[in-house]
């Protein structure tokens, strides 16, 4: 399916993209902060609106 050279390659990425990601964010951890202090109210409201349309779908099937 895959050769051991793309699996290689495959992990080596993987690994060197997360560090970079991990790195980045924690650099900029204090901007966050700052510009998306009110954020987790926004991911709550679209999980519930995203559960209310399935409770809907469910109950009217």
């Amino acid at each position: 399916m895959f050769s051991k050279g793309q699996i290689i390659f495959g992990v080596l990425f993987f690994i060197v993209f997360a560090v970079i990601i991990a790195y980045t964010y924690r650099k900029d951890f204090k901007l966050h902060k700052r510009f998306y202090a009110g954020s987790i109210w926004v991911l709550i409201a679209f999980i519930t609106f995203i559960l209310l349309i399935s409770a809907i779908k469910f109950f009217f099937k």
